[in-house]
């Protein structure tokens, strides 16, 4: 990981708390991380922390869930890198996102760590260029 990497903000969008906490544990050392227990108030964080440069978003959240978040958010925040984290199996809806390119790609949870760093390193690598 190179040292440039720590200073890229990530914001994670979850409902649920215990989620919230072991991304903001596992990633703490290596990104700036913010966290939003709803896709409301991941609309705020973006809009409050204008460093955010990387987003991943629970899929299936009360209210709005991953994709419309995403949707809303790339209205005023286009530069940013997202990403969907699913327990459940890639949907139509998942893959119409990818392939139109309003999400990166998607991730199943519980996550693998490496998995997901290895991305958010590439990520990292692309906004640091």
């Amino acid at each position: 990981m190179n040292d440039s990497s720590k200073y890229v903000s990530v914001l994670y969008v979850d409902d649920e708390q215990i989620n919230l906490e072991l991304f903001k544990i596992v990633f703490r050392s290596l990104f700036k991380v913010f966290i939003a227990d709803s896709a409301e108030t991941g609309l705020e964080m973006l809009k409050q922390n204008p460093g955010i440069r990387i987003v991943v978003s629970d899929m299936k959240m009360p209210g709005m869930n991953g994709i419309e978040f995403i949707k809303e958010a790339r209205k005023e925040f286009k530069n940013i890198i997202y990403y969907i984290l699913t327990g459940y199996e890639i949907t139509d809806e998942i893959k119409n996102a990818i392939e139109d390119k309003l999400i990166n790609k998607y991730f199943k949870k519980p996550f693998d760590k490496t998995e997901l760093l290895d991305e958010l390193k590439i990520a990292s690598a692309l906004i640091n260029e």
